[in-house]
């Protein structure tokens, strides 16, 4: 058994569309520094897979073994805290090389191992949930945390605007913005209707938007009161602005459906490079130059798509 006061080891697991494969990799490497050509991810990083629209599970590691046999002679000293538990096998899709574990064959090892844990098994209600995964002929069990996708529940809000963002999207912009939300204090100058906003603020990251139309800023208010959460959200430019951020999320206006010009979004760039140390942009046209006539270097990127939008994802600083 791995020793307590060792680093932790984390396994998640990823289902997504083939269109979000850029999306997800930028924010494997905003979570864990580095990403995965795989479908999973082994990291000593603590993430709430409910954060990632792409992560399915995480398993904490406890017990890492080269056969089934050997891994079953160690549960059997195997003492659970919690009054109740339940064991669950988390092939049920092919993961890295390994192939997908017929149903039959999981619940058998389920029951197996179930047996020889002390403790009160509970399929239903239990108060802690063991995970057992196989991958590249290892074994591994420990905690294991289901992700709930909570960016589904924002799919339906008051107001929305066809070119908006996704809340699949805007949640992982939110993730690449802030992977680690403790002491950061971020804003959203060109918030809208608030997508990137609630998802960012359900996901406990401080932040504050802001727009320059009166209907869409109390929309955006309307929004994020809908879901029950509590966001500033103020009317003015961001040329207005003068607190200091340690991000900024910028998700340019477009010029198919605003007036905005290129030098209206340089404007914005420059003064979001102003008030904050690091900047996030979304944008559908290539704007490297304005970015480097801002002063800003481009650390990350990718692309991502929604229906027949492309949209640049930017990680700036």
């Amino acid at each position: 058994m791995r020793n307590e006061q060792q680093n932790k080891k984390y396994i998640y697991t990823y289902v997504h569309h083939v269109d979000e494969y850029d999306l997800c990799r930028m924010e494997m490497r905003a979570f864990f520094n580095h990403d995965s050509k795989s479908n999973f991810i082994i990291s000593n990083v603590e993430v709430d897979p409910s954060r990632s629209p792409f992560i399915e599970d995480r398993l904490e590691v406890l017990v890492e073994e080269n056969s089934i046999d050997n891994l079953k002679k160690i549960i059997e000293h195997f003492k659970v805290d919690a009054k109740t538990f339940k064991v669950v096998c988390l092939n049920t899709f092919e993961i890295g090389n390994t192939k997908k574990i017929p149903q039959s064959e999981r619940r058998l090892i389920e029951r197996e191992l179930g047996l020889l844990i002390e403790g009160e098994p509970d399929l239903d209600h239990p108060e802690v949930i063991f995970g057992l995964i196989l991958l590249d002929d290892t074994w591994y069990f420990g905690i294991h945390s289901k992700s709930e996708s909570i960016w589904r529940k924002h799919l339906h809000k008051p107001h929305s605007y066809s070119t908006a963002l996704s809340t699949r999207v805007a949640r992982a912009v939110a993730n690449i913005a802030v992977p680690r939300p403790q002491n950061i204090h971020a804003i959203d100058p060109c918030c809208g209707i608030g997508t990137v906003i609630i998802e960012a603020l359900s996901m406990g990251i401080k932040i504050e938007g802001r727009d320059m139309n009166h209907f869409v800023c109390q929309g955006s208010r309307e929004n994020i009161a809908y879901f029950g959460l509590q966001g500033k959200i103020t009317l003015g430019p961001i040329s207005e602005v003068t607190q200091h951020y340690d991000v900024a999320i910028i998700d340019l206006p477009y010029n198919l459906f605003t007036h905005a010009t290129r030098e209206d979004q340089f404007d914005i760039i420059k003064h979001a490079r102003r008030i904050a140390d690091k900047v996030v942009i979304v944008s559908i046209e290539t704007i490297d130059d304005l970015i480097a006539d801002a002063g800003l270097v481009i650390l990350d990127r990718c692309m991502a798509k929604k229906q027949r939008f492309l949209r640049q994802i930017l990680l700036c600083k």
